[in-house]
């Protein structure tokens, strides 16, 4: 068995070092020429909007399930995503060309501040807790709970637009 000092050690590292950067450098290089485009990951949370930054013009925006997520082009290099329901779908953003500039999966979640959740039985009902709690509509709360909550924000929606209610 062969004794090295720290020293001799130090010294044949020094010596590889550059062809270890080259190797590192050369493995990046060649990921990226054959990985086009990564297929980064976003994750959003149900009625919440995120900014998405592209290098490049986009000329179409692809949603894979337009269920889950929604995007908007804010200006040629921005585009705004929004939550709509749990799950996970993808986004393709192609130029002018058709070529892709991003290719993105995208995660929406239910990530609730001052929510808390009452279970009765299988019956589930939501409430918004900032700092009084009052029921709001959230996905998956039963039909009922859910519809009545939707109703009434309808109503006030349309009173406060100048419509009149639907009876």
């Amino acid at each position: 068995m062969e004794v090295r000092t720290f020293f001799e050690t130090f010294k044949m590292i020094r010596k590889s070092f550059p062809t270890f950067v080259c190797f590192i450098f050369l493995t990046v290089s060649l990921f990226n020429i054959n990985g086009a485009t990564a297929g980064e990951r976003f994750h959003i949370t149900v009625d919440h909007a995120k900014i998405m930054r592209i290098n490049k013009p986009a000329a179409t925006v692809i949603i894979g399930n337009p269920g889950i997520a929604d995007a908007t082009v804010q200006d040629a290099h921005t585009l705004v995503i929004t939550g709509k329901s749990f799950g996970v779908t993808n986004l393709i953003v192609l130029d002018g060309d058709g070529e892709p500039i991003a290719d993105a999966l995208l995660t929406v979640r239910g990530e609730r501040v001052d929510a808390v959740t009452v279970y009765r039985r299988t019956q589930r009902v939501t409430y918004s807790c900032s700092p009084n709690c009052e029921r709001s509509l959230a996905l998956g709360d039963n039909d009922d709970a859910f519809g009545s909550v939707k109703s009434q924000v309808e109503e006030r929606n349309a009173f406060a637009g100048g419509a009149a209610p639907q009876q």
